[in-house]
């Protein structure tokens, strides 16, 4: 089970930090990914970690603005967010698949139910 949080609402140029808490897995196995999902579009691609947390990778969109971490430990990933835009208003999924990361929403065997993130301009 994943556990999605952290979501809200908050100014153009301002953070979030998502949080993802997993439960169920053997969690140190799984890559992680964060996805988003605007109305009317498809679910895109945000940031994957790999299971050590030594590979990390961005959406252009957001590359440089958000980071993407793990805690083995609390097995729980999270997705610290800054300088935050109103294209960035969208439903945020986190995901896990075994081994490695991917970009692609269908390599994901496990989902969270979404928590909003709305950025005001």
């Amino acid at each position: 089970q994943l556990q999605a949080s952290g979501g809200g609402l908050v100014q153009a140029g301002g953070s979030l930090r998502l949080s993802c808490a997993t439960s169920g897995l053997t969690f140190s196995t799984y890559a992680m990914g964060w996805f988003r999902q605007a109305p009317g579009k498809e679910r895109e691609f945000v940031a994957a970690i790999s299971r050590s947390g030594g590979t990390k990778d961005y959406a252009g969109s957001v590359k440089g603005r958000s980071t993407i971490s793990r805690d083995n430990a609390k097995k729980t990933v999270f997705l610290q967010m800054s300088s935050l835009k109103p294209e960035d208003t969208a439903v945020y999924y986190c995901a896990a698949r075994m081994y490695n990361p991917s970009v692609v929403p269908g390599d994901y065997y496990y989902w969270g139910q979404g928590t909003q993130v709305t950025v005001s301009s």
